[in-house]
């Protein structure tokens, strides 16, 4: 499919054909997954399709970065081992020691672990901001700041960032400055931060790319052509790629996310509207509803408002645990973005590496992951998880 054809099609045509022509060879129309280390040259150097060594390059995990790159409407696609991998190799591409980064104080909590025990031991400074007040980021920037780190909705409590207004701030604060929005919680077919002004979008596939609970991955999409390929050198140069099986898992479930995220985001709005009412929920932190904060915001740069929710509950964190515990149909698990409905404690599992910090979840906290199950069937289940 050619860059022009793509310019012209929706997203539910691109997910399921940018970058996954039929196979040449027998016409298969899913891409072949290329479980192979190396590759037979023409003479030296002379190589088939650019293709030598399946960590510089592989044609599953070729035809899934063309796909995230159409998706995110970005110049260029990497896909990689986790997120943490994708993450890792953005910042020791774009920083050097003594840079600094403006991360917000409301994050996935692997997220903050790299930056606080990892990367300030190689001499990056970091510092924290509420990124829904775009004057409170303002006020962290210094002059070797290098990146504004965003999250939005936020991991767990579901903040709003205004995309284009930081990315207004990020280039009026000089040459340098990039921000980089981490979509995994939208998805690309919620929200396009690149459109917004964001130079780069980074995703966990292990959520609602890949879908299925199956696969664990990230990626990284660049809005310019030139960072793409100093992304890419990193990547090769560091290895963290993202296996071809595992690639191809992305790959199909990519398919079905426009589907998927519309199911999702029906279902956690009944959930939301139920938890808001009942009595022994004291908020309900979902963008979707009209009190939410940073709702008009949200309702202008996303398609709907997704499936992830957080609530608290009255009686304090055993009360919370005890919520956790006592769901059936809702797993009791860590991660999110599968088809089936997760629950968890963020404050004691995904979260817990943020105690004592400045990113610190209430301790009351649960977070949902809402799947695509019967809405009347989950409702029924948090009823009576709730007692």
């Amino acid at each position: 499919m050619s860059d022009h054809d793509q310019q012209h099609q929706n997203f539910e045509t691109l997910a399921i054909h940018a970058g996954q022509a039929a196979d040449a060879q027998t016409g298969a129309v899913v891409t072949p997954i290329y479980q192979v280390s190396t590759y037979k040259q023409d003479g030296v150097g002379g190589l088939r399709g650019g293709y030598e060594y399946s960590r510089s390059a592989n044609p599953t995990r070729s035809a899934l970065e063309e796909n995230l790159a159409a998706l995110e409407a970005g110049r260029r696609g990497l896909a990689f081992a986790s997120g943490l991998a994708a993450e890792d190799c953005l910042l020791r591409t774009i920083l050097s020691p003594g840079d600094h980064v403006v991360i917000p104080n409301d994050a996935y909590g692997g997220t903050f672990r790299l930056f606080a025990k990892v990367v300030e031991r190689w001499g990056v400074q970091w510092s924290v901001a509420n990124t829904s007040d775009p004057a409170a980021v303002r006020a962290q920037l210094r002059p070797n700041t290098k990146a504004i780190w965003v999250e939005t909705p936020s991991n767990p409590l579901l903040g709003i960032t205004d995309i284009a207004a930081l990315a207004e701030i990020a280039r009026g604060a000089g040459t340098g400055v990039r921000l980089v929005v981490d979509n995994t919680f939208a998805s690309p077919y919620l929200q396009q931060p690149i459109a917004l002004g964001a130079d780069v979008v980074l995703h966990s596939t292990t959520k609602y790319m890949g879908g299925h609970s199956d696969v664990v991955g990230g990626a990284l999409v660049a809005a310019d052509a030139a960072l793409g390929e100093e992304l890419a050198y990193h990547q090769n140069a560091m290895g963290a790629i993202a296996g071809p099986f595992d690639a191809w898992l992305v790959m199909r479930g990519v398919k079905t996310l426009a589907v998927r995220m519309d199911r999702h985001s029906a279902n956690a709005s009944r959930i939301a509207e139920m938890l808001q009412s009942h009595p022994k929920v004291s908020r309900v932190l979902y963008p979707g509803l009209p009190e939410h904060p940073g709702h008009e915001i949200a309702a202008k740069q996303m398609k709907a408002f997704g499936g992830m929710i957080s609530f608290q509950v009255n009686g304090g964190e055993e009360a919370a645990v005890a919520v956790c515990n006592r769901a059936g149909l809702f797993t009791l698990g860590e991660s999110l973005g599968g088809v089936e409905s997760l629950i968890e404690h963020p404050g004691r599992m995904t979260h817990a590496s943020v105690a004592g910090s400045a990113l610190e979840v209430p301790a009351d906290l649960v977070r949902l992951s809402v799947g695509i199950e019967s809405i009347d069937d989950l409702l029924a289940d948090l009823t009576q998880a709730l007692g």
